[in-house]
């Protein structure tokens, strides 16, 4: 979602005066769009547009962009007959890429498509990158993080929707023993466990937050960090609203689906394992080509720790 925020602010910004811009997700997940000053309205469902179309009817809309295409947004268009925009998915080039490694997919950034929605509004991109907003109150306060890591730390992504997106437990604490600087795990409550495992074997200097801190107060943290190693995630995309540098983790998917940190001033490194030939091995990483999912196990974290180490350097006073 965080994906879609240069969409909302360039036709909030550059449409007529007095646009409103409402926006339809499933209601876990509307914090991330909850507080965005461009948006007017924001309608949530549990599970079928059902629960809110006829209020969605009621609004009258003069027009739907539409940059998920798929069966509820479907729904929605029929059952609201105005004028839409969809965005193209691109699932046949990107089922090429997957089973025989053919790559059609456009070098195309999933934003700029998301943009190229729009274009017959005339809405040209203000480049200036993602968004995420953090509503009053709702930052992570200085007095919460550790006096350890008050003069600055990494961020490590511990979350993922899909395991073989992320680094194993014993990857993680191998990153951890490394890494001569505070580390602040971050992630949901699922990964609350995994991230007292990797606190408790790894040294002193890491705090764990996995399950402690809202979305919010997550976000919070990842802007105060000097620098997030995280796997390709939601996370990462915060990380890139804030422009902070990024080492970004791939497994079983890959940065050619168009989906890397964008417009990204800062640190942008890519790690993988690329010399495994049959990446990637599926479109949303739930399921690996590999019988024991090499594309995690040979991740070149020597790497990861040599590019973090150069850019806290980098940053040190």
């Amino acid at each position: 979602m965080v994906l879609t925020t240069p969409v909302v602010r360039n036709l909030k910004n550059q449409m007529y005066e007095g646009v409103e811009i409402h926006y339809l997700t499933k209601n876990k997940f509307r914090s991330i769009v909850d507080s965005n000053p461009h948006i007017s309205k924001v309608y949530g469902i549990d599970k079928s547009t059902n629960e809110v179309i006829e209020e969605l009817k009621a609004e009258q809309y003069h027009y739907i962009i539409d940059l998920q295409r798929n069966l509820r947004s479907a729904r929605v268009k029929r059952a609201l007959k105005e004028l839409s925009f969809t965005f193209e998915k691109y699932n046949w080039e990107k089922w090429l890429l997957v089973n025989f490694g053919i790559n059609k997919m456009p070098k195309v950034h999933i934003v700029d498509r998301y943009m190229a929605t729009i274009t017959r509004f005339d809405i040209q991109n203000d480049n200036e990158g993602l968004d995420f907003f953090i509503p009053e109150g709702k930052e992570l306060t200085a007095d919460r993080v550790p006096e350890s890591h008050q003069n600055g730390f990494i961020a490590l992504g511990i979350g993922a929707a899909h395991w073989r997106k992320k680094p194993r437990k014993e990857q993680y604490i191998t990153l951890c023993k490394q890494l001569h600087y505070p580390i602040a795990l971050v992630g949901g409550p699922a990964e609350k466990e995994l991230g007292e495992e990797i606190a408790f074997t790894s040294e002193t200097h890491v705090w764990n937050t996995a399950g402690m801190l809202s979305l919010n107060e997550s976000a919070s943290l990842v802007k105060q960090c000097k620098l997030i190693i995280t796997p390709d995630t939601g996370i990462m995309h915060i990380a890139a609203a804030f422009k902070k540098p990024i080492i970004s983790l791939w497994g079983a998917t890959v940065p050619d689906f168009g989906m890397y940190p964008y417009q990204n001033d800062a640190l942008n490194e890519m790690i993988q394992a690329d010399h495994l030939n049959k990446r990637p091995c599926s479109k949303l990483g739930t399921k690996c080509k590999y019988k024991e999912c090499r594309c995690i196990d040979e991740l070149p974290l020597e790497k990861v720790v040599v590019v973090a180490e150069r850019e806290m350097e980098d940053k040190s006073p």
